[in-house]
């Protein structure tokens, strides 16, 4: 999908130590400045604290210490399981309703963050941002939309495409991101990124000729959830600019518009199916996959400030080889030696860019 730290070196923090530093999804590199990047991703900064608090504000007593090693671990165990569960519920359960499952994710979160701002601080931060009528329709509900698309469009690629296959394709979103902000003149063309796009490039159109199971439907659902994704990204940057919302803000505010714009499209798209199959799948299996889904979130904040941003990267890295192996392992999928040449290559670029300095 789907990642914004200070550079500070690898080392035991509370988990009330924040960095007001950012990764910047369009220049690649630290930017202090921008809010959130949405679900999924290693969130945008809140401002740093030394009173001791959780993340989003509430005042604590005693401050407990938790590793990073712990928290990156935890991020990566709830991001792996939250791509295998939709992939299993999704294809290997036949329940092929990803329209559903988005609404039902998002209408998850909706209560859920509700339901931590009431009786939590995780959520303190929305004191922090200043939500009028006007933005909401100009910059959350648009922004919204995408983030619905490309939920959407992300999940209807599990029917067809390999866990594997599709965590490779993921690679390119970085050249979409600039892509989108060479045109639209956010960022200015270098030889260097030249050479990063075409890197990342090479590598999965190398992935994606070694891939045996591809299916082109899958692969264009993939594409277009790619697209919405940059595209959210990039509308993030210059709508958002200066706001500082952590995953748990921004999943308040974007939560029931998604959820919202994707139950108006069941009845066209899905049509009775889900819900006449949801006694089949039994609601264990729906609470559980919306649960994992929204702790990830919540890991996400405390993921905050957790690392440097060389090393998020780099768990990022991680985690997606770990999936690739855990989805050969555990789903069956089939990975070619000429995949993993072209994996490496695109992991290469996607590194480059994230350490990328303009």
């Amino acid at each position: 999908m789907s990642k914004e730290h200070t550079s500070l070196p690898m080392q035991t923090f509370s988990v009330d130590e924040k960095s007001n530093g950012h990764h910047d999804p369009i220049n690649g590199h630290s930017n202090p400045t921008i809010g959130h990047q949405g679900l999924g991703a290693i969130g945008g900064a809140t401002q740093p604290s030394n009173n001791g608090i959780l993340p989003g504000g509430g005042a604590q007593r005693e401050k407990k210490k938790i590793h990073p090693a712990v928290i990156i671990a935890l991020w990566i165990a709830l991001s792996s399981s939250v791509i295998v569960y939709n992939k299993y519920l999704l294809s290997n359960l036949e329940y092929p309703f990803p329209v559903f499952l988005t609404t039902f994710h998002m209408a998850f979160a909706t209560v859920g963050t509700r339901a931590l701002a009431r009786f939590t601080h995780l959520l303190d931060g929305l004191a922090d941002v200043e939500m009028t009528n006007e933005r909401w329709y100009r910059n959350i509900l648009p922004i919204g939309a995408l983030f619905s698309g490309s939920l959407v469009f992300s999940n209807m690629a599990y029917l067809t495409l390999s866990v594997s296959f599709i965590q490779m394709l993921k690679a390119f979103t970085p050249v979409a991101v600039l892509l989108i902000s060479f045109a639209f003149g956010l960022k200015q063309l270098s030889g260097m990124l030249t050479l990063i796009v075409g890197t990342i490039s090479f590598g999965v159109a190398t992935a994606s000729y070694g891939e045996i199971g591809f299916d082109m439907r899958g692969f264009v659902y993939q594409v277009l959830a790619i697209a919405f994704e940059s595209s959210r990204l990039v509308m993030i940057q210059v709508l958002l600019q200066g706001l500082k919302m952590d995953p748990l803000v921004s999943l308040y505010y974007f939560a029931p518009v998604c959820a919202a714009i994707n139950a108006c499209l069941i009845p066209f798209t899905e049509g009775l199916e889900p819900f006449l199959e949801l006694a089949r799948i039994g609601p264990v299996i729906l609470l559980s996959n919306a649960g994992v889904a929204f702790g990830l979130n919540i890991a996400a904040v405390f993921l905050i400030g957790a690392a440097s941003s060389l090393t998020l990267t780099l768990a990022g890295v991680l985690k997606d080889i770990l999936l690739i192996l855990g989805s050969m392992f555990l789903l069956g999928s089939t990975v070619t030696g000429l995949q993993f040449f072209g994996y490496a290559i695109a992991l290469g670029g996607l590194v480059a860019f994230k350490t990328h300095k303009g």
